[in-house]
């Protein structure tokens, strides 16, 4: 999952939709589109901008937080937090072809969101990350490994965040996790085409 976060992309003189296309370009096809501090009006023109790139390539998009910009983006889900609209509510405004993730920190958390109509449940931070301030410490490996077995007992698919680097990224997948996402690491070479390429390269051995 390679995350579309408007704030990293500023930093790193990148316009989102250009690097949204850089993603897309190196062969990524599930992109989370995040603006934390952008207004109403402008996530949903990125939203719906990335949309329209990704349908040319059949690539999943969701939009972090919320379930509105996702829907009128005609967005493929979204992607919620522990303070964003629960799961239940975000299933019933997006519908059961929806895709809806839920971020969990914890294993009450965990166990919680596996309770819910989730499509995916995301564990982290799995190591220090400068991206987001979750509030939280990073969880390991060891976390992610149990994570792993509770989620594939509820048969949920398991996204694993936080701090995850090309080298590091095999690792979460051999922990149990399906998917890694990742943010500033894809932009740490200054060339996020290649370095999508080079982590299914990687992962895809």
């Amino acid at each position: 999952m390679a995350i579309v976060d408007a704030d990293v992309a500023a930093q790193a003189d990148w316009s989102p939709l250009d690097l949204a296309a850089a993603f897309l370009d190196g062969g990524a096809r599930l992109l989370q589109v995040r603006a934390k501090h952008a207004s109403s009006a402008a996530l949903l023109d990125l939203a719906t901008a990335v949309v329209a790139l990704s349908r040319r390539c059949q690539a999943v998009v969701v939009v972090n937080d919320r379930a509105d910009v996702a829907r009128l983006a005609a967005a493929d889900g979204v992607h919620v937090g522990q303070d964003d609209l629960d799961a239940s509510s975000v299933r019933t405004l997006l519908g059961p072809d929806a895709v809806v993730g839920l971020s969990t920190h914890t294993p009450a958390q965990l166990d919680d969101a596996l309770q819910q109509p989730v499509t995916y449940v995301a564990v982290g931070p799995v190591f220090g990350t400068s991206t987001k301030a979750t509030g939280y410490e990073a969880i390991g490996l060891d976390a992610v490994r149990e994570a792993a077995r509770q989620s594939r007992a509820r048969r949920r698919p398991l996204v694993a965040i936080g701090g995850i680097t090309i080298d590091s990224a095999p690792d979460v997948l051999a922990a149990g996790a399906d998917c890694v996402a990742v943010i500033g690491d894809l932009l740490r070479t200054g060339d996020p085409t290649g370095r999508v390429r080079a982590y299914l390269d990687r992962l895809t051995l």
